[in-house]
């Protein structure tokens, strides 16, 4: 087939990697024309395992890059629509990028073309985009709008793309979806599985993946409703988590108790200091706004985002017992993204933590394995340093914070750790380690609903380089 994907950002690059990857002709469109000359030499601008090699393998073959929208839609069988719809001021999404990406394919349209909604968009925007594209000139009959939302984790985006957990196809046609049942076969055939140079896959997959028929109104539907119900998880398990440090209870053993239950699953059950990134915060609140126009009021998901917001100030003030005065301390920081296995520090817990900290009047060494760059805009003028890695951070540090959940993370040296902290505390916003594990380690320990841990004779590095 003969794809053109409209936006080149993380969805967009991702998916025509991907559609590349199992076969088809893709042409990348993007109005960034600094951007494209970029990705055409290889470089990737966002952090993502795979990714590169899979541009690498095809640029220039199946995969090539252009900034006129007019020709790519003239040769393609399908135009996805990969745009950004950041929030409004109401939490409404803005749809005026999709809009004026309609607009200029329907001036284009010459033959049938499927335009395919994969931003996440709320629901009747299939509507109005065939109604924007007829207004500006395309025949009725030559198109068909379709939404085929992206379930794409960052981090982990490649093999959520090809080895998805359901491909979610939402057409009011019969021959839209035909073709976009002929787009994915590949994968829904298994037959792309049997490629020696496939990606490999994850350990928990099944295959092939389940496909989804649905009307445009519930895939468009299908999508907020599942982020706004992994933001509730989310949620719900941070709330289970606080209750237990008010009786002493130990969260991971609840979450054991209630994950092992097959109708609720352990995934997204892991406490924390809330989530963060493009998604979640961006659909819930979307979600909500269209409940809220259709006449349905989802306080559910307020309570779900107040869970989250304070989920970040109950953090600060576990910094703050386990250092009582803020002001002066040198802090240690790891993690900047907002997840591990990306450099997205978009809606960031660990940059709002930092950034409450920093008008305390701390000063902080941070280091994150890929987010640096992009932190360093964010906080640019702050009281911060960048390190080269995590005891470069910790050195000479009052105490030592963990924010993101990367795996190095949880894999550091902790005697050489403590050697280089000036004082053995850990606040560990991500539970990353086991608090008898950190005890015998020398360190006084705090997680998140877990009781805090100390070792019987604390000893701090500076007082043995003076013994």
């Amino acid at each position: 087939m003969r794809i053109a994907v409209v936006g080149s950002g993380y969805v967009g690059l991702v998916a025509g990697a991907c559609f590349a990857e199992i076969g088809h002709n893709v042409i990348l469109v993007d109005n960034d024309v600094r951007k494209l000359a970029e990705l055409e030499n290889g470089k990737v601008p966002i952090h993502e395992e795979f990714l590169p090699e899979l541009i690498g393998r095809h640029v220039g073959t199946r995969l090539s890059f252009t900034a006129d929208l007019p020709s790519a839609v003239s040769v393609s069988n399908a135009v996805f629509i990969a745009v950004g719809t950041p929030p409004t001021v109401d939490g409404d999404a803005d749809l005026s990028y999709v809009e004026q990406v309609a607009c200029e394919i329907a001036g284009a349209i010459e033959d049938y073309k499927v335009v395919v909604e994969k931003s996440t968009v709320p629901v009747y925007t299939n509507e109005w985009v065939r109604r924007a594209m007829i207004l500006n000139g395309a025949p009725q009959d030559m198109f068909d709008v379709v939404s085929n939302p992206e379930f794409l984790r960052e981090g982990t985006a490649v093999t959520d793309f090809l080895y998805p957990d359901r491909i979610v196809i939402g057409a009011d046609s019969l021959r839209a979806e035909q073709l976009l049942q002929q787009i994915y076969f590949p994968l829904t055939s298994g037959r792309y599985y049997e490629d020696a140079l496939a990606i490999p896959p994850p350990s928990t997959t099944r295959l092939p993946p389940r496909l989804i028929v649905t009307s445009a109104k519930s895939a468009e539907l299908i999508k907020h409703a599942s982020n706004a119900f992994l933001a509730m998880k989310i949620s719900f398990v941070n709330a289970v988590a606080n209750v237990c440090e008010q009786v002493g209870a130990d969260v991971e053993q609840v979450v054991q108790g209630i994950g092992s239950d097959s109708r609720i699953g352990n995934r997204f059950l892991r406490p924390g200091i809330g989530y963060g990134g493009s998604c979640f915060p961006k659909d819930v609140s979307a979600f909500q706004a269209v409940a809220a126009e259709s006449g349905y009021e989802l306080g559910l998901l307020e309570e779900v985002r107040n869970i989250n917001q304070q989920q970040r100030k109950r953090f600060l003030r576990k910094v703050r017992r386990a250092l009582w005065n803020l002001k002066g301390k040198n802090l240690a920081v790891l993690g900047l993204a907002f997840k591990g296995g990306t450099d997205d520090i978009r809606e960031s817990p660990a940059i709002s933590v930092i950034e409450a900290l920093l008008r305390d009047g701390c000063r902080i060494a941070a280091y994150d394995p890929a987010a640096m760059e992009r932190a360093k805009e964010a906080l640019s003028g702050s009281s911060i340093r960048f390190a080269d890695d995590a005891y470069d951070a910790a050195h000479g540090a009052d105490a030592l914070l963990i924010l993101t959940d990367w795996e190095e993370f949880s894999n550091l040296d902790l005697t050489r750790l403590r050697e280089e902290l000036r004082y053995p505390v850990i606040i560990d916003g991500r539970n990353l380690y086991n608090p008898e594990q950190m005890v015998k380690a020398g360190f006084i320990y705090s997680s998140v609903g877990r009781p805090d841990a100390f070792p019987a004779t604390p000893v701090t590095s500076a007082a043995k380089k003076a013994a």
